[in-house]
């Protein structure tokens, strides 16, 4: 689950992250009253004010698609909020249909020395928290990542005891901080490590954290992702999701308690098991093709569940096929059968389906979907086959 930067902001706060003071803002009257409030615990006798006005959505590259702006009065605030909240706002990790803003950030300029960039993640092949660092902070770290894969220095960091002082002196002297900028860099590391253990964080970015002329060290962004395995646990932190940030598609499929995350392509996919949809993903793509989401309905999902997947994958009005393709271990084959040919009598199925059941009543669901004459189906074995045939169809005109 993703969290707003000035959600992220108040954990980072709370564990005693330096951050610039901030007050976020939902209409524009809130957003001029917020301006006169920092401007008043900001201010520097006789110095100009203005502040930063930052549309918070689940998305980065805000800044590159006017979702930033700078206020230097309160009437500039206001009519900054005007324009953004409410809007979709466009950026080149949402995707042409934008992401709405519902909430503004308004928070003080700060006197930038230098950037670097720090983050706390998973590392799954080690399975443990690893740390990662550049001396290339405020840019696309992704680029960074794939263009100069030696400019992100990895430390990783045990579980139960957190980063040693070795780590952590290692860290700072690969951002290139020394002294007292040094001292609290590890003291920022040591506190996002606590952060994201004490949350069940997934990911803990700071880009940038940055070197300020005054000689602080300060987290002017702040992102967070929390495991949403682990939830249960935080009820406090559920209660943050924004909805309004998730596709409507993705939602549906979290509350029918199905995993569903939508793609570009024009293959719809319904499998039972991570694993095996990501696999289904891979060979679809060595077939030539574009899957158009990743859904699992897990090994344990019913009929009702089963039908309302369907559903999900036809609102998708790009897909031209859905490959069903399931390994009944847990999940029986029958139960997939009649999940589909419910939701075929239910919703108005006009792709065809090539479907490909092995495992527990796999003769049983063959024999239900064989007596369905009027669906426009495909049964075939193996997965490769499967993959070709789904790349035909999805090509036909």
């Amino acid at each position: 689950m993703k969290l707003h930067e000035y959600q992220a902001k108040q954990l980072f706060a709370s564990a005693g992250i330096p951050i610039p003071r901030g007050i976020v803002a939902t209409t524009p009257e809130q957003a001029r009253a917020a301006f006169e409030t920092l401007r008043r615990q900001c201010q520097p006798a006789g110095a100009q004010f203005s502040c930063n006005i930052k549309a918070q959505i689940h998305a980065g590259g805000r800044g590159k698609a006017g979702g930033i702006l700078v206020a230097q009065s309160a009437e500039d605030a206001a009519s900054h909020a005007t324009r953004l909240l409410g809007k979709r706002l466009v950026t080149q990790q949402t995707g042409p249909e934008g992401l709405p803003v519902g909430a503004v950030l308004l928070d003080e300029r700060i006197d930038v020395a230098r950037e670097v960039y720090v983050a706390i993640t998973v590392d799954r092949f080690r399975a443990t928290l690893v740390c990662l660092a550049s001396q290339q902070g405020g840019v696309e770290i992704e680029q960074v990542a794939a263009a100069t894969p030696s400019a992100i220095v990895r430390e990783p960091m045990d579980l139960p005891d957190g980063p040693t002082p070795d780590a952590l002196s290692r860290l700072a002297q690969s951002l290139g901080l020394a002294g007292e900028h040094a001292m609290a860099c590890r003291q920022i590391i040591q506190a996002m490590w606590k952060l994201a253990v004490s949350c069940d964080a997934a990911l803990i970015e700071v880009n940038p954290l940055v070197t300020t002329n005054s000689r602080q060290l300060v987290a002017l962004d702040a992102k967070v992702v929390l495991d949403d395995n682990a939830l249960f646990r935080h009820e406090e932190l559920s209660a943050l999701r924004d909805v309004n940030q998730e596709h409507p598609l993705e939602r549906q499929a979290t509350e029918i308690g199905i995993s569903y995350v939508g793609l570009s392509g024009t293959i719809g996919c319904l499998v039972n098991g991570a694993g095996l949809a990501m696999a289904t993903n891979d060979i679809i793509k060595l077939a030539g093709g574009e899957p158009a989401n990743f859904l699992d309905v897990g090994g344990g999902a019913n009929v009702e569940q089963v039908t309302k997947a369907f559903g999900i994958l036809l609102a998708d009005h790009r897909v031209r096929v859905i490959l069903v393709n399931i390994f009944g271990g847990i999940m029986r084959c029958d139960w997939i059968a009649q999940g589909l040919l419910k939701a075929t009598q239910q919703l108005d199925v006009k792709v065809p389906i090539v479907v490909r059941l092995q495992g527990t009543n796999v003769e049983e669901g063959r024999r239900l979907l064989a007596d369905a004459k009027r669906l426009n189906l495909v049964s075939v074995d193996e997965l490769g086959e499967a993959a070709r045939k789904v790349v035909e169809l999805a090509n036909v005109k």
